[in-house]
């Protein structure tokens, strides 16, 4: 049996007037994150974990920027098609963990809801943790948030 490990990590900056979505949940918050597509860091990272796992490239490469069919589409969306190719590639999940780093907003009330989006998309085991930076960096001062994701896939 072929396993391959992947890791991922993506940031967003945090901007007004736009909705703030994480794992396809929309979280109230008087701040979004900007992006070409809805611009949900954690489930940019957990594809991106995903793409480079199998091998082939990374996020960017497989729904650029530039492209307008992705502007301001639900990341889920990119999630199910990530999750096509790996399939078609052979490529089985086995899981994933995954970790947002945000000072802002508390996001415990939506890690169920989060986790089940991803996990009813990927078909295997998801866990999701959020952290604060106690006040450092980007994040700990609310200009951005970021999220890293590793992922186990195996050959079918």
């Amino acid at each position: 049996m072929q396993l391959r490990v992947g890791q991922g990590y993506d940031v967003h900056k945090l901007t007004e007037n736009r909705k703030l979505i994480l794992g396809g949940v929309e979280i109230p918050f008087d701040k979004g994150l900007l992006g070409h597509s809805d611009a949900d860091v954690l489930t940019h990272a957990i594809i991106d974990a995903l793409i480079g796992a199998a091998g082939l490239g990374d996020i960017g490469q497989n729904f650029p920027d530039n492209d307008d069919s992705y502007k301001n589409i639900s990341s889920l969306k990119l999630l199910e098609a990530t999750k096509l190719l790996l399939d078609r590639n052979g490529w089985q999940i086995i899981n994933i963990d995954a970790t947002i780093v945000a000072q802002a907003p508390k996001l415990l009330p939506f890690k169920c809801e989060i986790t089940k989006n991803i996990a009813e998309i990927v078909q295997a085991d998801v866990n999701i943790k959020a952290k604060t930076e106690e006040g450092l960096g980007f994040t700990g001062t609310g200009q951005g948030m970021a999220a890293y994701a590793v992922c186990l896939i195996r050959r079918t």
